[in-house]
């Protein structure tokens, strides 16, 4: 009995040291994990994201170019060790994942997370913006003059077109 003890508890004691061994440290210039709220979002929402892997007063540049954003400043925040940024997602950006990167001002520490663009917001579709590109313009358009010659030419067609039946049914002819 104590032999299979001492063999388990030899065994978990070896497996504890080894995951040890193997645990990253923090300024191993590894990428790190940069929080993104939320991490699902449609076009034109904001985005705000938070570390806390650049210490205890970091600042960091932040950049969300590959969903169309640009750059960003993280800055320290009132929760104690992270940094925080926000940027808004343009109206333009397609569906998809985006990786969205902040590196460290102290030390240079990369930190990364993912931003998920879709279509829909919280199973509801988003309702069509802006206008639909037909190609023909509207009835009232911006131009005062194309709108008035417009109307004169239908009150002319609807004249003559009163005057030739007029005559049809006296019995004129055409």
């Amino acid at each position: 009995m104590r032999r299979t003890a001492r063999l388990l508890s030899g065994t978990a004691f070896a497996v504890a040291v080894a995951g040890l061994g193997a645990a990253p440290a923090y300024g191993s210039g590894g990428a790190g994990s940069l929080e993104v709220f939320p991490s699902s979002v449609v076009p034109g929402e904001q985005v705000t994201v938070n570390t806390a892997d650049c210490g205890d007063g970091g600042t960091a540049a932040g950049d969300a170019s590959a969903a169309g954003a640009g750059a960003f400043t993280l800055a320290p925040s009132t929760h104690e060790g992270d940094a925080i940024g926000q940027f808004r997602v343009p109206p333009s950006a397609q569906p998809g994942t985006y990786e969205i990167v902040a590196t460290c001002a102290e030390g240079g520490r990369r930190v990364t997370g993912d931003l998920v663009v879709t279509l829909t917001s919280a199973g509801r579709p988003v309702p069509p913006r802006g206008s639909v590109k037909t190609g023909v313009g509207g009835a009232l358009g911006p131009d005062p003059v194309q709108t008035a010659a417009g109307v004169a030419a239908l009150a002319v067609a609807a004249a003559g077109g009163t005057w030739l039946l007029h005559r049809r049914a006296r019995g004129d002819g055409i």
